[in-house]
């Protein structure tokens, strides 16, 4: 039986931009190189909600709703992804993203204390004049209780500070987390044989679906931009969602998109929600949801931020994984203006990820899974200007992106990626920019290796050019492998903007971590 070599995470790497900005990646450490059979021990995974209220100048105020995925890298010590969007107020379309680490620890066995530290970029309605370049620092303490299956819920403060805007607030906030098990290890993993029984059987599998969205709103007739003038009647998006089922019917699922078309370049979604299936068929199905979330720029009356979503898709399989769906639905602001019919194409990828808790397994119980190579880089974006009227304010000065970038390996050789990052340097607060595509690797002997990737998206704020939103981006690195987890890589590439004046030259350094996850076979 052809199984998995694994060892369990169990130390911590942090990288610096030197030019610019700190930001750590947290590392879930060492694998072996050898195939001798050994247990997986599941790594401990957070997801976190928290909501909090800035104090802006001139007495104004924002509420922030935070979400969060963070993983255990130690007893003490979590790191992950974060995003904090406006969802009260004045401001819709507030919007930032980041990487965060956290310490804790525990009073009793149901308190425990925490500290932690987000370094993120982005801004949105106000841009340059409330975020400055867009970078975003926010520091936190709290006390969380655990109540059981339920979780655990607490209270903190936060410090939140825009260093080159005239954000600085400290206020208290609420957070609830839900954490779970994974089954991931450092490193891209080789093949054992292990012929010893699980330790406790073999693990379920949960079914999940991964699908790249474009989607048209039909805006209503009474829509009105956030500066009182007539809204656009139509706007194209371009994004992703994630669906985790809870059981055979019911599932979760999160959506990011952002306008590329339609005179909103800038605006962006971020949507959790809930949903229900029906299998008509074995290939097709019929599912029901709605959604809340944060949502605004690109002038969208959007008021605070807070969007609406209820609707309807029907998914047609086209292959034992892949699907097409077709998806119809309202969406709309609770208290302001903006009102849609959605309609929403999407192209779907399902899998099975491994039901865990957290007790160890042998490779022996793995057989239903094969290793899946991913790849998590956190990276700097630095443009240069590359034709005229590039940006609409500040033409003389460069932009600098922070984000992040998931890779799915195909192949040892070909990827597909999914981009995000934001402006945190460049008098450019509020630009965000999405992309998705795909991409080579060659090796070029020893520790280093090149790549190549294509990508599409969605793109806007700023004061930078991009006409409707759309955008197509060429990257070309070099890569330094200096341990199995770990690589350095140094990008340089073009930016365009095919309905916009936007023509930027690329340049990045980013801190790639390798890992293998499980699929269900």
């Amino acid at each position: 039986m052809a199984l998995l070599s694994l060892r369990p995470m169990t130390h911590l790497h942090s990288i610096r931009h030197l030019a610019c900005l700190a930001v750590t990646l947290g590392a879930l450490a060492h694998a072996q190189a050898d195939e001798t059979p050994v247990d997986l021990k599941p790594v401990k995974t957070h997801w976190r909600l928290t909501d909090e209220t800035y104090r802006l100048p001139e007495g104004e105020r924002m509420s922030m709703a935070g979400a969060s995925m963070l993983f255990d890298v130690s007893e003490r010590f979590r790191m992950g992804v974060a995003s904090y969007g406006a969802v009260r107020g004045e401001r819709g379309g507030f919007i930032t993203l980041g990487v965060a680490g956290e310490w804790r620890h525990s009073l009793t066995e149901d308190w425990d204390v925490h500290g932690g530290l987000f370094v993120g970029a982005g801004g949105g309605r106000g841009g340059y004049t409330l975020a400055g370049g867009g970078l975003m620092l926010r520091a936190d303490a709290g006390l969380s209780y655990a109540l059981g299956s339920w979780g655990r819920a607490g209270v903190g403060v936060s410090h939140v500070s825009f260093p080159s805007g005239v954000v600085r607030s400290t206020q208290p906030y609420l957070m609830v987390e839900h954490s779970f098990h994974s089954l991931i290890e450092s490193g891209w993993l080789r093949v054992a044989r292990d012929e010893r029984p699980g330790l406790s059987g073999a693990p379920g599998v949960r079914e999940q679906e991964f699908a790249v969205v474009a989607r048209s709103y039909d805006i209503a007739d009474s829509a009105v931009q956030d500066d009182g003038l007539p809204q656009h009647p139509r706007m194209q998006l371009l994004g992703f969602e994630w669906l985790s089922y809870v059981d055979e019917h019911r599932f979760l699922k999160l959506e990011a998109s952002g306008a590329m078309g339609g005179r909103s370049d800038g605006y962006m979604q971020i949507m959790a929600g809930a949903g229900y299936r029906w299998k008509v068929s074995p290939g097709l199905s019929l599912k029901l949801h709605g959604a809340i979330g944060a949502a605004g720029g690109g002038r969208v009356d959007t008021g605070g931020g807070v969007l609406l979503e209820g609707g309807v898709s029907v998914r047609q399989a086209i292959t034992q994984r892949t699907g097409l769906e077709l998806t119809l639905s309202e969406i709309g602001s609770p208290s302001q203006s903006f009102r849609a019919h959605s309609l929403g194409f999407k192209v779907t990828h399902q899998f099975g990820l491994p039901e865990v808790g957290e007790h160890g397994w042998s490779t022996g119980a793995l057989s239903a899974f094969e290793p899946q190579h991913l790849r998590l880089r956190v990276s700097s974006q630095t443009y240069f200007e590359a034709a005229p009227n590039w940006r609409r304010t500040f033409q003389d000065t460069p932009v600098s992106n922070l984000g992040v970038q998931l890779d799915y390996f195909v192949t040892p050789n070909w990827f597909l990626s999914g981009q995000g990052l934001a402006a945190y340097e460049g008098k450019a607060g509020a630009y965000m920019i999405g992309l998705v595509g795909g991409g080579g690797r060659l090796s070029l002997g020893g520790p280093w290796f090149a790549e190549g990737e294509a990508l599409v998206g969605a793109a806007g704020g700023g004061g930078l050019s991009v006409g409707g939103g759309v955008v197509g981006q060429f990257n070309a690195s070099l890569g330094y492998q200096w341990s199995k987890a770990f690589s350095l890589m140094a990008t340089a590439g073009h930016l365009v903007a095919p309905r916009g004046d936007l023509r930027a030259h690329v340049a990045g350094l980013s801190m790639a971590y390798q890992f293998t996850g499980l699929l269900a076979r």
